[in-house]
């Protein structure tokens, strides 16, 4: 059991992933935007972080990442980057040139079995 963190501003996608994740015993905690994650890591550490690209900016979820590979305290925790970026117009804001601090990748719409296996995989 993992004590997940979901952020994103899509409550469906949030409720989806809370119900996919609980099913198999994990406790979820949601934010909504990268201000509201960076402070929930702080208050409640999560074994694992599930990170929209776009919510606040068009790169709130990129910004979130680095500011957690910055932070003694946050930098050990996976990331999971989960996004439909590649089908928006914001595609090409996205940085191809540098290394991105995450551990995952996930494109929306997600497979359920694939969130569930990506999770287990790192935790």
């Amino acid at each position: 059991m993992a004590k997940v963190l979901v952020v994103d501003d899509d409550p469906d996608f949030v409720e989806i992933s809370r119900t996919v994740l609980e099913s198999k015993g994990h406790v979820v905690t949601t934010a909504a935007d990268g201000d509201q994650a960076l402070a929930r890591m702080r208050a409640d550490k999560p074994d694992i972080v599930l990170l929209d690209i776009m919510m606040a900016t068009v790169l709130d979820g990129l910004n979130v990442s680095q500011v957690m590979r910055e932070d003694p305290e946050l930098k050990h925790i996976p990331i999971v980057m989960v996004t439909s970026i590649a089908n928006t117009p914001h595609a090409q804001l996205f940085p191809t040139d540098e290394s991105l601090s995450v551990d995952g990748w996930i494109s929306k719409p997600v497979n359920p079995a694939e969130l569930l296996k990506t999770v287990e995989r790192l935790v």
